[in-house]
């Protein structure tokens, strides 16, 4: 590991260790050793003695361009694996359910819907959503949403979080894009996910116009658009979605956080983690003013197909939920609900019990078999 301390470039500028480098940039220390290995951006000076990597300020921003260009290359295997996916499942016999594929994780290529003798069955969505104040704050800011097309939580922040939050689900509930699914591609429909989360995005920056200072206020979005057959992820900030499957209970988001980004380069332990005080620092969110070109687009939503079974139960909730309830805990509660109702309900007294010293804010939907 690198040690602290800083060095001064050819040029005598000012150079900083790996670690305030991947704070600057937003990355975690092993994507930027892992980016040096491939020659993707090198260290501004690299000791020869110790091997130790230093960086200048001046490439945060480069940085963070190469993160979304690797993003967009991961998005690209991603598709060659699921397409590939998709065409050996069409090779196989119709009809024959033994022969259809499973996913080897809750996040993998899988089967979409239920074979049988006469081909697949529909499948559909049914939730609910609930918001609480919590204890402690005197002002709601969080949003959710469950329809028969969209699941959704959003968690405002700032002089116009209210308005940020709410914007952000309001501008998903008009897509139509996944009604489409049977004529579009994999590709095509990560394109219009991709542009449903801009849309989002557009909404939060109109929503905060007026306030004082459009940047310090915005909302975490984490959102699932159904297709019909498969399950379109939107995703930014530290509002979380999880995947109940076989009993298992799955976090399927990475939170955009400075606590889960230490924990990503080992600067911080698990239970450092769980400790740690105060509101968590986000490094995205949807926030209001156009920023620069490159940063807007590190900033983006991630964005992501996710295949469905018949059973399946998602969990989305706000940090007011996850922060203060363990996960031994919510997969107990959502696996005792009967119903998506019940779960919210379980959800949301589980966290004021805890003390709810935020606002609360959860979604949950099951997957099953169109009546």
């Amino acid at each position: 590991m690198e040690r602290e301390g800083r060095a001064t470039g050819a040029a005598g500028g000012e150079l900083v260790t790996i670690g305030e480098f991947a704070r600057l940039s937003r990355l975690s220390a092993k994507a930027l050793r892992r980016y040096d290995e491939l020659g993707l951006l090198r260290p501004a000076l690299v000791d020869p003695v110790n091997g130790y990597r230093y960086y200048a300020p001046a490439q945060a921003e480069g940085a963070r361009l190469v993160a979304w260009l690797r993003a967009r290359r991961d998005l690209a295997m991603y598709l060659v694996d699921h397409l590939s996916a998709e065409g050996r499942t069409m090779s196989r016999m119709p009809g024959n359910a033994e022969n259809a594929e499973k996913p080897e994780n809750p996040g993998s290529t899988g089967s979409a819907g239920v074979s049988g003798g006469s081909g697949a069955v529909a499948l559909a969505i049914r939730g609910a959503a609930l918001t609480d104040i919590g204890v402690v704050r005197t002002a709601n800011q969080d949003a959710a949403f469950a329809g028969p097309h969209l699941l959704a939580v959003a968690d405002g922040f700032g002089e116009g979080g209210a308005e940020a939050s709410a914007a952000a689900i309001e501008a998903l509930k008009p897509s139509t894009w996944g009604r489409r699914d049977g004529v579009l591609s994999s590709v095509d429909l990560l394109n219009a996910l991709q542009d449903t989360a801009d849309s989002a995005a557009g909404a939060v920056r109109d929503a905060v116009a007026p306030c004082e200072t459009p940047d310090g206020s915005g909302t975490t979005l984490t959102a699932m658009l159904w297709t019909g057959s498969r399950l379109g992820l939107v995703h930014i900030g530290d509002s979380r979605a999880y995947l109940l499957r076989g009993g298992e209970l799955f976090r399927i988001t990475h939170d955009h956080s400075l606590v889960q980004s230490m924990l990503d380069d080992g600067s911080l332990s698990p239970e450092e983690a769980a400790s740690q005080p105060g509101p968590a620092l986000l490094l995205k969110a949807l926030v209001g003013e156009a920023r620069p070109a490159a940063a807007a687009v590190a900033c983006r939503p991630d964005v992501r197909v996710q295949e469905v079974l018949a059973g399946d139960r998602y969990l989305l909730c706000s940090d007011g939920l996850s922060a203060v309830v363990d996960a031994a805990d919510l997969r107990a509660a959502v696996v005792a609900a009967d119903d998506p109702e019940e779960a919210v309900r379980r959800l949301v007294g589980l966290a004021r019990e805890a003390g709810a010293p935020d606002n609360v804010a959860c979604a949950v939907a099951d997957v099953v078999v169109e009546e």
